[in-house]
């Protein structure tokens, strides 16, 4: 017998390091190959990985919530010596097995001078030792006293389903704290949310002003409410929480910020979408604000070039692009992400709508794989859904402009001197100042602008 070690692989352009969402594997099992051993998250995806080895489970390093160095040891199997590495199958980086990843964070850079919060790793069973020749006859059983609330007879974690193990990690509850009501003992959500509940200071004082019972949505996850929830909440900085901070961070002190806006009557453009809606032609494409405003943004490009460019610091270059890879911030339940649509610049209308449902549906499916958010040039995030009126947005990371669309309302509007009622949004624009200047910007926004004013003109002229 022999004992292989399996590092943490690099799942994916250059990730220095990997948190552990779920063990899979306990010390002492037997595993076969490609068996899943662990769940981890990076600052792009939560990848389980398939063990390159078959064999007896010696030694596993980190516990749930460890972040760990890609490189560093994260089991040891034991294999029969004549089985060797080819034929175990190992791998040098494995793939998500039977899923796709799911994606977090905003962009996909990654910061090389990030600060690294590694936590240390000790395993959690040495390796066995060989056994003697002549091995003394075995001592009787021990005493097993009964295990504690919320454990397994063997000692390990209650049963429960993934899911439920991350809300539980989300909101710092340990499971193994958890009485599982369902079949067999199994932890449901019911269960981590009756353990979840607040517990008042012993002030004497009732809590007044309890407010709704319903959750909400933050950094990525369900938050209880304000009546449910403890008074002070604590939530680790990690997975999309951390992708997206370091990312916006870096692009805030490293491109110097400005912004133009204007306010369009989108009259036109929004009779036109109510043309489109029952059009035969179109065989059920849903053509929606956004996707003129695509439109409008990849002829922007086309006429103002150095709006769709960045900053190279390393190489003291401005890159100009004359590709529109058009981002869209999504809002999903992991959090959000920007996947983009590649070579944008040439979809006409239908295909533009085809395009964007596709990839809304993805994100939010969190199917959207890495080489889809790689490569943004230009980026659109939509706040009108959320009844906002405009935003000043803060860069992706390696672009020039983001154009923040607000909500399509009724409002006064004059027209030939008389004040009418038309359909009124308003576009803002946060731009990289060292490149692009206030008159390029004003020159790019208001030709979008001018584009939503007349969409079917300006589709029919090009």
């Amino acid at each position: 017998m022999s004992e292989k070690t399996f590092e943490l692989p690099d799942v994916g352009e250059g990730l220095v390091e990997a948190e552990i969402v779920e063990w899979k594997v306990a010390v002492g099992d037997v595993i076969r190959l490609n068996q899943p051993l662990a769940d981890i998250e990076t600052a792009k995806a939560v990848v389980e990985l398939p063990s390159p080895y078959a064999g007896v489970v010696r030694a596993r390093y980190g516990e749930v919530g460890d972040v760990m160095a890609v490189g560093s040891p994260l089991v040891v199997v034991e294999v029969a010596d004549d089985v060797d590495a080819a034929a175990t199958g190992a791998v040098a980086a494995p793939a998500p097995s039977g899923r796709t990843p799911v994606l977090v964070g905003y962009g996909v850079e990654q910061d090389d001078t990030a600060p690294a919060r590694r936590r240390r790793a000790r395993p959690s069973a040495h390796p066995a030792p060989a056994a003697p020749a002549l091995a003394p006859p075995p001592p009787p059983p021990p005493t097993v006293a009964a295990p504690p609330p919320g454990r397994a007879s063997d000692g390990r974690a209650p049963r429960s389903t993934p899911p439920v193990r991350l809300y539980a990690k989300q909101h710092g509850r340990d499971i193994a704290t958890v009485v599982g009501t369902g079949r067999d003992g199994l932890v449901t959500r019911e269960d981590v949310e009756r353990a979840l509940a607040p517990t008042v200071p012993a002030t004497g004082l009732a809590r007044v002003g309890t407010g709704p019972s319903s959750t909400s949505r933050f950094v990525g996850r369900d938050i209880a409410s304000w009546r449910d929830g403890p008074l002070e909440e604590r939530i680790p900085v990690t997975g999309v929480l951390r992708s997206m901070s370091e990312a916006m961070v870096r692009s805030a002190f490293s491109a110097p910020h400005a912004a133009v806006w204007v306010r369009v009557d989108a009259t036109r453009t929004v009779e036109l979408l109510a043309s489109l809606a029952s059009h035969a032609a179109l065989g059920g494409v849903r053509v929606s604000p956004l996707t003129v405003v695509a439109m409008a943004m990849c002829d922007g490009a086309r006429h103002y070039p150095g709006i769709n460019s960045s900053f190279d610091d390393a190489a003291h270059e401005v890159v100009v692009r004359r590709r529109v890879n058009l981002g869209i911030a999504a809002n999903t339940p992991r959090g959000l992400i920007v996947p983009n649509i590649k070579g944008a610049d040439q979809l006409d209308l239908v295909a533009m709508a085809t395009q964007l449902t596709e990839l809304v549906d993805r994100a939010r499916a969190g199917t959207t794989t890495p080489e889809a958010m790689a490569g943004t040039t230009l980026t659109i995030t939509n706040v009108g859904p959320f009844a906002v009126d405009g935003a000043v947005p803060v860069l992706p990371p390696g672009t020039g402009a983001i154009v923040a669309v607000g909500r399509i309302a009724k409002s006064p509007w004059v027209v030939e001197d008389r004040v009418v009622v038309r359909h009124v949004v308003e576009l803002s624009m946060s731009f990289d100042h060292r490149q692009i200047d206030g008159a390029l910007a004003s020159q790019f926004i208001a030709h979008v602008g001018r584009f939503l004013e007349d969409p079917a003109l300006a589709l029919l002229l090009g």
